[in-house]
């Protein structure tokens, strides 16, 4: 069963369980999904106001976008789930089988494709969120500011589903946590950002 097509009590269940899947691959694409589709919230607050007609343009760009990333992270929890399976296959293995390590090497990088995605589209959907708490209404600026603390907290979630692969692959792992690293940093900065831009206008 498609995830995402679970209750939100379904999900949660699931996901406290033993199942291999989903874990924290999963949970952080659809915690990324839920702060996109605050982003989009803004924007469909904003959109059409008399008051924001010199930026619909943009808005609706940002609602086109944000829509789009909206899908994209939800697509990621199934293949979030589809990504282990190599993986735990390789577990399954005996310690002493002789291709066990080459075969861990190899899983390991597929496991961390899609947590790399995710990240990607996080710091995509950050940029979105910081332009929407420029931009958006400012009666909707603190949900602009909410979509950014989810999306930092699912950005860092991923970033460690990476890192816990590419520890697994040793010396082989080091361009995937170089790449996963620059995303952190890059998403890590927009979030705190964007929050630290929306307390300080509301207090």
């Amino acid at each position: 069963m498609d995830d995402t097509m679970r209750s939100c009590r379904e999900f949660t269940a699931v996901l406290s369980s033993a199942a291999p899947a989903p874990g924290g691959g999963g949970a952080a694409a659809l915690t990324a999904a839920v702060g996109t589709a605050l982003c989009g919230m803004v924007a469909n607050l904003t959109t059409g106001k008399k008051a924001y007609l010199a930026v619909e343009s943009d808005i609706q760009q940002l609602l086109s976008t944000t829509n789009a990333l909206q899908e994209k992270l939800l697509d990621q929890v199934a293949a979030d789930a589809e990504g282990f399976l190599p993986l735990a296959a390789v577990y399954a293995l005996p310690k002493d089988a002789p291709d066990r390590a080459a075969k861990l090497v190899q899983a390991s990088e597929t496991a961390c494709a899609v947590p790399l995605r995710i990240m990607e589209l996080c710091v995509d959907a950050l940029a979105a969120a910081g332009r929407l708490a420029d931009i958006g209404s400012r009666l909707a600026v603190s949900d602009a500011g909410c979509a950014a603390a989810i999306l930092g907290g699912a950005l860092r979630a991923a970033s460690l589903n990476v890192l816990v692969n590419t520890k697994a692959m040793g010396a082989a792992g080091a361009p995937l946590t170089e790449r996963c690293l620059a995303l952190l940093a890059r998403g890590e900065a927009a979030s705190d950002a964007v929050f630290k831009q929306v307390k300080d206008r509301l207090m």
